[in-house]
């Protein structure tokens, strides 16, 4: 008879390991959850009020350097439109209202688009896919709706002092 419960309590020990196993793997799968499933939407993005980057109105009119006619063209933060890390630009700053991108004006460039969009000052702070031209500005919008109703357009950009 004591046979039989050393038995019995070896045959528990061998699937202690099993159940184990199996809880560990639920509790990793748990986890990568976390991390493939997003926890910030677009719009939160859109909402950034204090980030440095992003140019503030102000009383003073900055002045032009120059005016380049180019082709407008809208995205948001879909993986569809960006690179792997699609809430974070080109020159690691986080996406934001006001923020383009464009492949020939350096980081940090204010622009204005005065025929769409007044006196509203813009920067570089993306970059496009190399196909684009360089003559062709990509403005940051929080939903992918509003990237598309935006379409595409021609206009001139002022680049401004800096």
């Amino acid at each position: 008879m004591n046979i039989n419960i050393f038995k019995n309590n070896a045959i528990l020990r061998g699937k202690t390991p099993l159940i184990g196993s199996i809880i560990a793997g639920i509790l990793v799968g748990v986890s990568l959850l976390g991390i493939v499933i997003p926890q910030i939407s677009n719009a939160d993005f859109a909402n950034i009020k204090n980030a440095s980057y992003v140019v503030k109105a102000s009383n003073e009119t900055k002045k032009a350097n120059k005016a380049i006619k180019v082709i407008i063209t809208a995205y948001s933060s879909t993986p569809e439109q960006t690179d792997d890390t699609p809430f974070i630009t080109a020159s690691g700053k986080t996406v934001a209202d006001g923020i383009v991108a464009n492949n020939m004006l350096p980081f940090g460039t204010q622009i204005r688009i005065p025929s769409i969009f007044g006196n509203k000052i813009f920067v570089v702070q993306d970059r496009m896919n190399k196909r684009k031209s360089d003559y062709h500005i990509d403005i940051w919008f929080p939903t992918y709706m509003e990237a598309k109703n935006f379409g595409v357009k021609t206009a001139e950009i002022e680049v401004l002092e800096s």
